[in-house]
Formats: structure tokens, sequence, C-alpha cells
């Protein structure tokens, strides 16, 4: 059974979320402050975390930063009350795997929790034997790992998935419409701001100069589009 924590400050939302995910199968934790949620987090082996930002004492994203931090690399959404687009692209930055904006169903937060847990087990599934190598970089992934340079890359769930979808389609220019459908899922009702959040951190993490991408490409009025050769 996989197993997920629900952190929320109000009693209320943690009784809700927890009944729903439990009735579709899951097994559920919860917390109501950032300090405790941090602690489950690295203690139990979890499925994914559902985050709210606000928390009492260490916030959503200081829990979010830290476990990226401590190379925890559970995928997470995270749950805001403010339809502010500094608080989604800040958790993106800090390693958010997803958002979604309070007031929400818990069906459409089992939805999207369901969406994640199966892009992430569709990669595993696809997962093959031989390692990708583009230039100075190679991607494994029946192991979920990423080389650079000979040393491995510390990347998020969503990172990876991205970069691999990237890859398997080399040399061919990607809307962002075509890459949240092959790597979220689903559509963000014309919000594409989080496929550029989560190529801006690939960037750092395997460009000599991100003004200048190699492996990944700004395609002008296009998308992206991965290089290199094998």
């Amino acid at each position: 059974m996989k197993k997920l924590l629900v952190v929320d400050d109000e009693p209320s939302i943690l009784t809700l979320l927890k009944f729903n995910l439990e009735q579709s199968g899951f097994e559920v934790l919860t917390a109501e402050n950032g300090n405790d949620a941090l602690e489950i987090a690295v203690n139990e082996d979890l499925t994914l975390i559902v985050l709210d930002l606000m928390l009492p004492g260490m916030d959503g994203m200081d829990v979010c930063k830290t476990l990226r931090q401590e190379k925890i690399n559970t995928p997470i959404l995270m749950l805001t009350a403010k339809d502010d687009e500094f608080d989604k692209i800040l958790g993106l930055e800090l390693g958010a795997d997803d958002y979604m904006t309070k007031p929400f169903s818990p069906r459409e937060v089992v939805a999207r929790v369901k969406a994640i847990l199966r892009r992430t087990n569709l990669v595993q599934a696809e997962a093959k034997d031989e390692v990708i190598k583009i230039g100075e970089l190679e991607i494994h992934p029946d192991k979920y790992m990423v080389m650079f340079k000979g040393e491995q890359l510390v990347l998020t769930p969503k990172e990876f998935e991205l970069l691999l979808y990237l890859a398997d389609h080399r040399g061919k220019v990607l809307s962002r419409d075509q890459l949240l459908n092959g790597v979220w899922d689903f559509h963000y009702d014309g919000d594409t701001r989080i496929v550029d959040v989560h190529i801006s951190h690939l960037r750092e993490k395997i460009e000599a100069d991100t003004k200048q991408p190699v492996y990944i490409r700004t395609i002008r009025g296009f998308g992206y589009k991965m290089e290199g050769q094998d």
C-alpha cells in the first residue's frame, strides 16, 4: 500500500483529505505543523507528500527546501490558499513537483495525487536497461539515476521525468503543452510556467552557461528541444 503524508494546520481539511485518500486505497499519515511533517518525511518511506504552504512554525516552503537539501526526493504536491504567482513559482523552485490552489474538492486532490503517481510509475515501468548518452550526460532509466561529467546529479522525480521525456524525443521541438501532457499527465489551463521553472532547474544542473544552453535549447515561439551527440 502506498503511504502518503498530508500536512495541513486545519484539522477539518486533514480529516477530509485523509478519509478520501484512504477510500482510494492509500495509507495516510498526517501532521499539523512543519516540524512534525519534516520528522515524518525523514523517517518514513513515503510515496508522496501533500504539503500545505501556510503552517505554524516551519512553513511548507521551508519543509520542501529542507527535504530537497537532505536529498529526499519524495514527490510533493503543495497546497496554497493564495492564488499568487510568486508562491506557486517559488514553491516549484524549491523542489515541489506540483501545486493546487485552495479552495479545492477532495476529489481534485485525489485525482492530482493519482496523476503524479501514474507518471512516476509509468516512467519506472518503461525504464530500459540501456543507458541514454547525450554528450557528457548519462541517463539510467532503470536506476532512476542521471550522471553528468561522471558525477551523479540530484534531481527531483519531476525533473528526472522531464529530462527523460526530452531525451526520448531528442531532436524534436516540443511545445510546453506537449511537455505538460507528457510529463504532468494533465492540462494546466494554459499556465505553462511550471514547464519553464523545471527547464530552468535542469539547465542549472547540466549546462555550463544557462544563457547559452547546449543540451536543452529554447525554440522561440514553439517550445524546447533536447540536443547533443551520443
